[in-house]
C-alpha cells in the first residue's frame, strides 16, 4: 500500500509554484488555501479536464507540499493494483485518474472517502481527486460518483500554444536542457500536443541525451525515434 509522499514517485517537478495558473487560478488558489490551513475542515476537491490540463500536476503538487510539511498521504491512481483499506495514520487522501478505476479501485476509493470524512479518531481528512470527466459523467459506481461531485469541483482549462511552449521551456531549463526553437517546433508538430505527453517526451529525450552523451538537437531527437520506433507520433 502506498502511503507516504515519497513512495508514490512524485518528482520534484510538479509544485504549486511552477504550475502555470493561466485560466485555472480559482482551482490553484483553493488548493493553495487548503495547504496553508490543512487542519481546517474542508469539503472534497475534484479537478477535471481533458488530458494535459494540469490535473495530476496540481494533485501531485498538493501531495508534495503536504509531505514536505510532515503529513502522510494515501495515494491511489489507475495503476494501484492493491490500494487496500484506509489507514488511520493518513492526514489526507489523493485519488488520481478516477475515470479509469476498476471495480476493486472504486471499492477502495469509496472506503477511503467514508473513512476520511468520518475517521475512527481525529478530525476529518482532506480528499483531493482528479479525473478527465465531470462527476456526473464518470463511469463509476453511484455512491463514489456522488461523493466526487458534492464538494468543490473545478474544471481545468487547457493552456494555449504560447503557454504550452512556456511550460516546456521552463521544464527544460529546470532539467538543465538547452531546448532550441527548432527542437520545440518539431515536438509541437510531430507528436501528441497535450502538455502531459510533451513533458514525457522531453524527459525521454533528456534520458536519451544522457545515455548517448550528446547535446539535445533535432538530429538527436530523430536518432531517438529510430532507437525507440514505438514512440507515438501524430499522424
Amino acid at each position: 500500500m502506498k502511503q507516504l509522499v515519497l513512495d508514490i514517485g512524485v518528482a520534484a517537478g510538479p509544485t504549486m509554484e511552477n504550475f502555470l495558473v493561466a485560466g485555472n487560478r480559482q482551482a490553484w488558489q483553493h488548493i493553495q488555501g487548503m495547504l496553508q490551513a490543512p487542519a481546517q475542515p474542508t469539503a472534497p476537491v475534484y479537478l477535471w479536464g481533458e488530458q494535459g490540463t494540469g490535473k495530476s500536476h496540481l494533485l501531485r503538487a498538493a501531495v508534495l507540499a503536504l509531505g514536505n510539511a510532515g503529513a502522510r498521504v494515501g495515494w491511489m491512481d489507475a495503476k494501484s493494483s492493491d490500494p487496500g483499506a484506509f489507514n488511520e495514520g493518513w492526514d489526507a487522501v489523493a485519488l488520481d485518474d478516477v475515470h479509469r478505476y476498476d471495480a476493486r479501485q472504486q471499492a477502495a476509493a469509496f472506503n477511503w472517502f467514508i473513512n476520511a470524512g468520518n475517521p475512527a479518531s481525529g478530525a476529518a481528512r482532506p480528499v483531493l481527486a482528479a479525473g478527465r470527466l465531470p462527476p456526473a459523467d464518470l463511469p463509476l459506481r453511484e455512491d463514489l460518483r456522488s461523493r466526487l461531485g458534492w464538494g468543490h469541483v473545478f474544471r481545468l482549462e487547457a493552456l494555449d500554444e504560447a503557454q504550452c511552449r512556456q511550460v516546456l521551456q521552463r521544464q527544460a531549463a529546470q532539467q538543465g536542457i538547452a531546448l532550441s526553437a527548432e527542437v520545440l517546433d518539431y515536438m509541437r508538430v510531430h507528436f501528441a500536443r497535450d502538455l502531459g505527453s510533451q513533458v514525457r517526451l522531453l524527459e525521454r529525450l533528456d534520458r536519451f541525451a544522457l545515455r548517448t552523451q550528446r547535446l539535445i538537437t533535432l538530429a538527436l531527437l530523430r536518432a531517438m525515434l529510430q532507437d525507440e520506433p514505438t514512440m507515438a507520433q501524430t499522424p
